[in-house]
């Protein structure tokens, strides 16, 4: 495998999103299409979370496996280029998203967080979780398939 040059990385990095990802817009979609209907990125919160829900008290976060370090996943690979560097990065992610769902729950939100990897392999699934939890009255909701 060929190590891209230091632009071509940049580009590539650059180029990454950080809302309205792939996974995000599935759930979306499949909420909505649910009858549920929910803000975006919703600044005032701490973390601005995917989708908030006002009328359950609820937010849901959509995580990349990769960035926010799904534990166990397949997907949470490490860069063998500048690793103090990447470990420091996904370790200040993942102490962030702490965090802001203790922030978030101290304000009297109820959190989910959606892994990459459930949207993946098991979005109908997923979707009817997150339903379920939405009209339940559980405060914490974690959504992820462990893929070796």
């Amino acid at each position: 495998m060929r190590v891209p040059t230091t632009p071509q990385r940049s580009r590539m990095m650059s180029s990454i999103r950080g809302k309205n990802t792939r996974p995000e817009r599935i759930l979306r979609t499949l909420l909505f299409a649910r009858g549920f209907r929910y803000r975006l990125h919703v600044r005032k919160l701490p973390g601005s979370p995917d989708l908030v829900f006002p009328k359950h008290s609820a937010v849901v976060f959509v995580h990349g496996c990769f960035w926010h370090r799904h534990e166990g996943c397949r997907y949470t690979t490490t860069p063998r280029t500048n690793e103090v560097f990447w470990q420091q990065k996904f370790q200040e992610n993942v102490d962030r998203d702490r965090r802001h769902a203790e922030a978030l729950r101290a304000l009297g939100w109820r959190v989910a967080t959606v892994w990459e990897c459930a949207l993946k392999h098991l979005v109908e699934e997923t979707a009817r979780s997150v339903e379920e939890w939405l009209h339940g009255d559980e405060d914490v909701l974690v959504i992820g398939q462990i893929i070796d």
